[in-house]
């Protein structure tokens, strides 16, 4: 086989980076059922209608095809999912009679996205996504939840840099839009949300040419839009804009609670902000929205979003609101890894590196790395059996911390860090310090940007 061109977009990751991201999923995993979300994984295509009921994405879904397919084919017509958000709709209203209600599931999975790779975007990536669903109601208290669970799940995530979840509620946004006086409610909110991508002047010349405000309602949307803070003093400062309106004041009720109830979570590393310029451009989110930024790495824009959406799945019959909210697992490290802020410290997952005296000796080395592993030490055996020294450097450059001797008495274990060598029973011994017995994340703080 000849080299491989590099394809762009499609991230991998060495064996020691991949233990950052093992750590990051099995972290979220623990934490999501600490909190009583059942895992699930959905498959990876679904026909091109339900994926493109989400509005305009129809340039970012990757079309499934066999190479040689007629139009009579039963492929024809599936896509590989952009996000787990259609999917897990369409699990629930396929299971909605094995489900019981609430259902809270979390999904931690790969997706695919058709589009221009750049840093911390790209065509395959993993999310891992909660999702709270009713059947026909949902009470806001859950809107709540899934902002505490995804907050404790950051802030157990201690070699990343800091988070700031913002949080908004559309009604506030689109009743403060109608109370106005806007004449295309939906257009305004899709243009505010482009106030992290353009300069407000800009946004606010939009407003009046593409939605129709007048350059006073402008500057009111754009004033909301400025609007942050870290308790309910939102509240008052919306209010003093002058705009009044009954879902207006239902949003200011919701966002003042979730944003009351997280204030506990603060710490230096996660935070929680009302932000009133935060739209999300989807249009089926109806109350709570979120979007979270990484402290120092602001560019790579919001890595953990989602929402309220009262009618995304629905059979006709029954609806099953929901809230959710989604990290870009692959958006968060891919960058952090690749620029080596992030790393694993080792290039294997072995704790013990069991030394050959001689190729005669082999099997009882065999024996003693089994007597290892039969208590959950992983190990494996040196490959050849050069001089003491080369085994140890080879050690070295796995970041295996333990090489393990047989000697006339027994065995005996050295700890290549420190030099340190005892007497060691291959069938009991473990190390003192747990950590050891698997690969660490270590982090650099020094950004290497």
């Amino acid at each position: 086989m000849n080299k491989p061109t590099p394809l762009s977009g499609f991230p991998e990751f060495l064996p020691s980076q991949r233990t950052v991201e093992r750590e990051v999923i099995a972290t979220l995993s623990r934490t999501f059922e600490l909190h009583g979300f059942g895992n699930i994984e959905t498959r990876a295509v679904e026909p091109m209608d339900q994926l493109l009921r989400k509005g305009d994405t129809s340039k970012e879904v990757y079309v499934l095809r066999r190479l040689q397919e007629d139009d009579s084919s039963r492929d024809k017509g599936m896509g590989l999912h952009f996000d787990l958000t259609v999917p897990f709709a369409r699990y629930v209203l396929e299971n909605a009679g094995k489900l019981e209600f609430p259902f809270r599931r979390y999904q931690i999975q790969k997706v695919w996205r058709g589009e221009r790779p750049q840093e911390g975007r790209f065509r395959e990536f993993a999310q891992a996504d909660i999702d709270i669903v009713g059947r026909d109601t949902l009470p806001f208290h859950h809107d709540v939840e899934v902002a505490r669970v995804m907050l404790e799940a950051l802030g157990k995530l201690t070699f990343l840099p800091g988070f700031t979840l913002q949080v908004n509620n559309r009604k506030l946004i689109q009743g403060f839009y109608a109370g106005l006086g806007a004449p295309d409610v939906e257009e305004t909110m899709r243009l505010i949300d482009k106030l992290d991508k353009m300069p407000a002047e800009e946004v606010g010349k939009l407003l009046v040419s593409e939605a129709g405000l007048t350059d006073e309602q402008a500057a009111k949307c754009l004033e909301l839009a400025t609007i942050t803070a870290t308790d309910d003093s939102f509240v008052e400062k919306v209010r003093a804009l002058g705009v009044e309106s009954e879902l207006l004041e239902e949003g200011l009720t919701e966002l003042a609670t979730l944003i009351t109830a997280t204030a506990p979570l603060n710490t230096d590393s996660v935070r929680v902000v009302a932000d009133l310029s935060i739209a999300r451009g989807l249009d089926y989110y109806t109350g709570t929205v979120f979007e979270t930024r990484l402290d120092g790495y602001e560019s790579l824009g919001s890595i953990c979003s989602g929402g309220r959406y009262d009618a995304l799945a629905s059979d006709g019959k029954t609806t099953y609101p929901g809230v959710g909210i989604s990290l870009g697992v692959s958006r968060v490290l891919v960058p952090l890894v690749q620029k080596g802020v992030l790393d694993g410290d080792r290039k294997v997952p072995s704790t013990v590196l069991v030394a050959v005296s001689d190729e005669e000796s082999r099997a009882e080395a065999d024996s003693a790395a089994q007597q290892l592993r039969a208590h959950n030490v992983a190990c494996e055996v040196s490959p050849n059996a050069a001089k003491f020294g080369k085994q140890i450097r080879f050690a070295e450059r796995r970041g295996i911390p333990y090489v393990l001797f047989a000697t006339e008495g027994g065995y005996e274990i050295k700890d290549i860090r420190t030099g340190d060598q005892v007497p060691a029973d291959p069938a009991t011994w473990t190390p003192q310090n747990e950590s050891d017995l698997k690969p660490q994340v270590v982090a650099n703080n020094e950004e290497k940007k």
